[in-house]
Formats: C-alpha cells, sequence, structure tokens
C-alpha cells in the first residue's frame, strides 16, 4: 500500500469515527474559518467551485449560498459520515445548488480548467506530498480563477495540545506525537514555498493568530472527540482512555485554561 493509500485510510477511520462530535457547538472555528476563506475569494453569482476536503460543509455551504441558484458547488470529501453530516444541512438550508461526493482530492477525475474556484480548507496537509495536491487543485483551475488553501498555524489548541499528547504518553508512548502534518507548513513562508514548488505565483498569503474560548475542560474534550485527536483515542482500550481523559480535564481545571490558539493561514492564488 503506498503512502498516499495509507493516509487515506488514517484520514477516514479518523474522522468518520470523529463525525459524532465534529459538529459540537464547542467546535465553531471549523465553519468560522470556512466561512472566511470563502469570504477571502470573492465568489460572484453563477461561479463553479469544487470545495475538497470538505468536511461537514464548513466553506462549502457558504461558497453555495455565494454562488446562488445559477452557480454550482462540488464538495468532496474521503469521510461519508462526515459528507451526510453536510448534506443534511443543505436540505434544510434548501441548497440545491451543491453536490456531494465521496472521494479522494487526487482522483476526481474533472478535466483542466472546470472551476473558478477550488478550495481546501484544513486538508492539504493530510496528502503525504502536498506538492502533487497542490498541482492537481491548480490543474482544475480556469483562468482568471483562484485556487484557496487554509492551513493551522503553529501552537494549534495551546496549551491544550500539549497536555494532551503528554498524557497520552504516559500510557502509549508509541502512540505519542511528535510533530503535526502542517507543521511544514504553518506559517506564511512554508505555505508559500509550498505555492512555488507546485509553480505557482501568490502574494496573498495571511497568518492571523486567535483564540478560542472555552467555557469549561469538558469543552477541549469534545473538540479532541471531533478532530484528528479523535483517531489516537480510538485505538486505546476504555480503562487507558479513561485515563487519558481525566488527565486532560485534571490539568487544565488546575491551569485554568480559559482559551486555546487558533492559528490560521490563508492563501489566494488567482491563476493569470
Amino acid at each position: 500500500m503506498s503512502q498516499h493509500e495509507i493516509a487515506k485510510a488514517k484520514a477516514v477511520a479518523t474522522y468518520n469515527t470523529a463525525a459524532d462530535y465534529f459538529d459540537h457547538p464547542v467546535s465553531s472555528f471549523w465553519h468560522c474559518f470556512g466561512r472566511q476563506t470563502i469570504e477571502r475569494i470573492a465568489l460572484r453569482p453563477g461561479e463553479s467551485v469544487l470545495d475538497v476536503c470538505s468536511g461537514s460543509g464548513g466553506s462549502a455551504l457558504p461558497a453555495a449560498e455565494q454562488v446562488g441558484p445559477h452557480g454550482k458547488v462540488i464538495a468532496a470529501d474521503l469521510a461519508e459520515r462526515l459528507i451526510a453530516l453536510a448534506e443534511a444541512k443543505a436540505r434544510v438550508k434548501k441548497l440545491e445548488n451543491i453536490e456531494f461526493r465521496v472521494a479522494d482530492m487526487l482522483d476526481l477525475g474533472y478535466p483542466d480548467s472546470s472551476f473558478d474556484a477550488v478550495v481546501c480548507v484544513f486538508g492539504i496537509f493530510f496528502v503525504p506530498d502536498m506538492t502533487a495536491a497542490v498541482k492537481e487543485l491548480w490543474r482544475m483551475v480556469k483562468p482568471g480563477g483562484r485556487l484557496a488553501i487554509t492551513t493551522w498555524g503553529p501552537d494549534l489548541f495551546e496549551p491544550a495540545d500539549t497536555i494532551f499528547w503528554d498524557a497520552i504518553g504516559n500510557v502509549r508512548v508509541d502512540l505519542q506525537r511528535s510533530f503535526n502534518p502542517w507543521d511544514r507548513i504553518s506559517k506564511p513562508s512554508g505555505l508559500g514555498e509550498l505555492f512555488v514548488k507546485a509553480g505557482i505565483d501568490t502574494h496573498d498569503i495571511q497568518a492571523v493568530s486567535g483564540m478560542h474560548s472555552l467555557n469549561s475542560a469538558d469543552d477541549w474534550w469534545a473538540i479532541a472527540m471531533g478532530s484528528g485527536y479523535r483517531g489516537t483515542l480510538a485505538q486505546l482500550d476504555a480503562e487507558t482512555f479513561e485515563q487519558v481523559r481525566n488527565a486532560n480535564l485534571s490539568c487544565l481545571y488546575r491551569e485554568q485554561v480559559k482559551s486555546i490558539k487558533t492559528n490560521v493561514v490563508y492563501a489566494v492564488a488567482t491563476k493569470r
């Protein structure tokens, strides 16, 4: 099995499992940053949009609203349970201009220059060869169209992230993570270098610092259960899971953690 296939399998398992908490109110940042990404590309009525790694619709649904009934949005994600969440929300909003696909962004099969905008929010780093992934997305952008890639900035979810991985290391050192997949592109320089390697010229790269409030330590645990951390938690037996959960909650209470970092880097490139 190739590196890409292994990464796909891990992502599918993790986010299908995390789907039960993915849209928890405390994880509103998914949709906040998705909407802000769409605002940055100034979609016009009637335009066509491809949204990959679309999750439960954080950027695809705002895009469908922006392009209107004469526009079209394709939302693709590997995790069928997240796609099902997005489809349900589209029905509630009565959005009929959006199509959902359970599919790999590297194997969608669309011709060159198919879309006015291609969007990837918090997903490009799941692909081992990010340069190849960006090239593939750029291929599908029409002349005059835009490619928007949004990724996490440095120190994501700190101080809770360190607390989480310390607790994991205390019980399962084999599962302790030493780096995050987005670390390579968590600064404008790194994301800019990725675009350069893909043969794309863009000067529209912006880092935005942010904090996400927690009403209680339980809020953090809901975020962990509805995100990539779930893949690690799913590998614990019931007793060890409770040990990790209790260690997280007690440390957050003890240190009176009331917010976590949610730094983001936005990049938009226009095809000349």
